[in-house]
């Protein structure tokens, strides 16, 4: 399924998708800086935009910048509502602990996901319905470590995390 969905554009480039069918469009920088190890700085993209109602914008880490030279975003997702019109800035955090990261402008160094939102309704309640995984949190399903590293492992239902 295709959808085209009309976003306004201010500034400087349009976010490009680099590849047909890609869910990210990129996001460069404006601006030359540098990122020693463990820093972290807000970039500034040029761009400003309008979404449609009903739609909002995430800013998410490219992962061959993540995986290649750490950098990621900090928020990730960031959220631009539909409302907001400023310029969108990326916070960029270098979690190599040895190698400063160079970024120069027209660098990407994000990418834009354009996505449909549905509102909720919150309704307090004394008490809510039960499920399988109950209250389970964090590491709930265990793991199983080894030389192939973690893996998940079901839970009494036999469905994995």
């Amino acid at each position: 399924m295709t959808e085209t969905v009309e976003v306004l554009l201010h500034g400087a480039g349009a976010p490009a998708y680099a590849h047909p069918g890609d869910a990210g469009a990129d996001l460069v920088s404006v601006e030359d800086l540098t990122l020693e190890p463990g820093q972290r700085a807000t970039v500034g993209t040029g761009v400003s935009i309008a979404l449609p109602a009903g739609y909002v914008a995430l800013v998410v880490p490219r992962s061959g910048l993540a995986a290649k030279h750490g950098i990621t975003v900090v928020n990730t997702p960031g959220t631009v509502d539909a409302g907001y019109r400023g310029e969108i800035k990326v916070i960029l955090l270098n979690t190599d602990s040895r190698e400063s990261y160079r970024i120069a402008a027209g660098d990407r160094i994000a990418q834009l996901l354009v996505l449909p939102v549905t509102r909720a309704r919150f309704i307090p309640v004394d008490r809510l319905p039960g499920s399988q995984r109950g209250e389970g949190g964090f590491g709930s399903t265990g793991y199983r470590g080894g030389a192939s590293g973690a893996q998940a492992s079901p839970d009494q239902s036999g469905v994995s995390e």
